[in-house]
């Protein structure tokens, strides 16, 4: 903390010192944001040293018979497939073409909705009109079946191409994001301050640049990230019905090999499992991160979700009464008389952290 002090004329008393702070950026200590953010570290350096670390060659072949799947063991710690092949470096080999589809189509389709859905909900008018009408026709095109024939217009040595790919799933998943955007943008751009940036000559672009989009970032942030576990799914339901070359491994491939060999009903579980649990993993990983930038950027959810000895130490009280949240409940004053006659009242409300 620094001090600003000013110097007064000779005979008229000093000024009072008056404390100067500095913000500063604290990163969220909410256990959702730790763990999301441990679980995408842990894959991203699988997706960067994968092939690295892989133990073996994932296509190796160790026997052209249809034989039968190791289990795991020293040697291949997450057993082998019917032609033992390593399970283990076929996964990490496949965290890589995942996770690259899975961003790009994401930050390709996040971009394409502040575009479309940003100018539509500005400007107004016919622009608003004609954007509106493609965004509603891009949400009731049915997504897997045109990524099918998309896919299938490919060709079996080019659909490996994972830039490719990742455009064509981007393409059937900006819709949603453009629409809660337009959604935004009609709310806020009769508000007061945009009015004021008009009045004083700003321009479009600056006024959504500058003042709008500060205020949309928890919501294309949210986009970014649902949009990143849409196109995971997508690219693994590809490779996962044989649309994606075989031999391009990913974890989409390792389950079509899976129930091609029927390794389900032969329950050779360590074939299938790890590829399915690192999909979940990833996702899950995803949905906590948003959740926890949510509470970061909201001052609502982030006092709600204080513990008992934080939101204490906050000067919050123990006890809310019912029907307000606890940024309300701490503005209208008096809580200390009005919580005892809720805790009087309603003994069984108290929240448990």
């Amino acid at each position: 903390m620094t001090t600003v002090t000013s110097v007064g004329a000779p005979g008229v008393p000093s000024p009072v010192t008056i404390p100067a702070t500095r913000r500063r950026f604290r990163l969220p200590h909410s256990a959702k944001v730790i763990t999301g953010t441990t679980l995408l570290g842990i894959f991203v350096f699988l997706a960067i040293f994968g092939s690295t670390l892989s133990p073996y060659d994932p296509n190796a072949i160790a026997s052209a018979a249809n034989g039968v799947p190791q289990p795991p063991s020293a040697a291949h710690l997450l057993g082998t497939t019917n032609i033992q092949q390593d399970v283990l470096s076929q996964l990490l080999t496949g965290t890589r073409p995942i996770m690259v589809v899975a961003f790009l189509a994401g930050a390709v389709a996040t971009v394409l909705s502040i575009l479309i859905g940003v100018a539509a909900g500005y400007f107004g008018g016919l622009v608003d009109d004609l954007l509106s009408m493609l965004i509603n026709v891009s949400l009731v095109l049915p997504a897997l079946p045109l990524l099918i024939v998309l896919a299938g217009f490919l060709g079996a040595s080019s659909s490996a191409n994972d830039l490719l790919i990742a455009l064509i799933i981007a393409i059937t998943g900006w819709a949603w994001g453009a629409r809660v955007l337009r959604v935004q943008l009609l709310s806020m751009r009769s508000r007061d301050f945009v009015e004021s940036a008009r009045l004083i000559g700003e321009r479009p672009w600056r006024i959504i640049g500058f003042e709008i989009m500060p205020s949309l970032a928890p919501i294309i942030a949210s986009s970014f990230l649902f949009t990143v576990i849409y196109a995971i799914g997508t690219y693994a339901s590809l490779a996962y019905l044989g649309l994606i070359n075989a031999s391009h491994w990913s974890w989409g491939t390792m389950l079509f090999w899976a129930q091609n060999k029927d390794a389900v009903q032969s329950g050779w579980w360590w074939w299938f499992v790890p590829p399915g649990l690192a999909i979940a993993l990833l996702g899950t990983a995803l949905a906590l991160l948003n959740f926890g930038i949510d509470e970061f950027i909201n001052p609502r959810l982030r006092a709600a979700g204080l513990s008992r000895k934080a939101a204490r130490g906050a000067g919050l009280p123990r006890r809310f009464r019912l029907g307000l949240t606890p940024v309300t409940a701490q503005a209208l004053g008096g809580t200390d008389l009005a919580d005892s006659a809720q805790d009087r009242a309603f003994p069984d409300t108290e929240i448990s952290r």
